[in-house]
Order: structure tokens, then sequence, then C-alpha cells
């Protein structure tokens, strides 16, 4: 995530009143409102691409043999942004094991898995596919929630409910946008 010059100026004053308390003139707390506001929708979008780059990652599964180049690709980017690898993973890599990225691959997705198991059997919560949720930033020393009354603790909302699976997975881009083909000019007719 990259933050723009005004907005690290917004940061650097946040953590300095984190840090040594004093009122906020309105306007910084706007700003720090606005600039939650931005993190919120970073971190959302972030999990919205995460999903999408999961689904498609099923779908090339599925496409296999015919997908290989563009499987392992999809399956090494989700390893780096910290995916678990699924028992059908593992099966699609022992089948491709006679090529030499899927032969790796299966070898670092095999570590992973008995890593994940492991940490499952121990008690431990396995790393989560999306990020957790962060709480809304709701008010700052010297805002205009410090003339309010204190605010009542909230009960938890229900976390959401995952969508059902659809029958038909999310198309891919270029289903949607198919590439466009030249249209040839068309012949002229000659009365004669």
């Amino acid at each position: 995530m990259a933050f723009s010059a005004d907005e690290l100026r917004v940061l650097r004053r946040a953590l300095s009143t984190a840090l040594h308390p004093t009122p906020l003139p309105d306007e910084d707390v706007q700003d720090c409102l606005r600039l939650a506001g931005a993190v919120d929708e970073a971190v959302g979008e972030a999990g919205r691409l995460r999903t999408f780059l999961l689904a498609d990652l099923v779908r090339y599964r599925n496409a296999l043999p015919g997908s290989v180049s563009g499987y392992l690709e999809l399956l090494q980017d989700a390893l780096a942004g910290g995916y678990d690898p699924r028992p059908d993973d593992l099966a699609a890599l022992r089948a491709l094991r006679h090529r030499p990225v899927a032969a790796a691959l299966l070898e670092r997705c095999q570590v992973l898995a008995e890593r994940s198991v492991r940490a499952r059997l121990a008690g431990r919560s396995a790393p989560s596919a999306a990020p957790a949720p962060r709480s809304r930033l709701l008010a700052l020393p010297g805002g205009r929630a410090a003339d309010a009354e204190p605010e009542r603790p909230k009960t938890p909302a229900a976390p959401p409910r995952p969508a059902p699976p659809s029958e038909r997975p999310a198309p891919k881009p270029s289903e949607v946008f198919p590439p466009r083909r030249p249209v040839p000019p068309p012949q002229q007719w000659a009365a004669g």
C-alpha cells in the first residue's frame, strides 16, 4: 500500500497525537477520518482481488492439463500472498511433477500443508485467507466525540456469512471483454 505525501502528513500527525494526546482541530479529525476510510477501502479492494485470484486459480486447476503454465504461475502468486495449498492443489501438482517447476512447487506446497495441519492440530488457527476486519476509527482525543457523552459498548455484530457458491463461476475478464477482431472492409461492387 502506498501513501501520498498528504496522507503521510495526516498519518504522522495521527501517530503523534496517539503518542502525546492533545486536542485536535476539526480539520485534523476530518483528515484522519478520510485517511481511515481510504485505508478501509484499500483493504476491501485487496480482499476482493484476492478472492478473484483464488477463483481464477480454481478455474485453471479445473482446466488442467491444458492450462499448466497459467496454473503454475497463479499458484506461485497465491503462495506468495499467503495461500494455504488445498488437497486439490497437491493432487494436481503430483500429476504434473514431471515438470521441474511443478515438482518444486509440490515440495513447497507439501511443507506449507504440513505446517498448516500441525498448527490446526496444536489448537492454533491457521493463517486466514482474508485479512481481519479493522475496527473503525470512532474518535480522536479533542475531536467532536470528546464533547459527546461516553459511548456505550456495542454488542459485536455477527460475522457476515459467505455467499453460497454459484453454479457457474465468475467469468474471466477475457470472457467478458473478448479481444477485438479486425473487420474486413466491405467489398465494392461495380455495376457494369
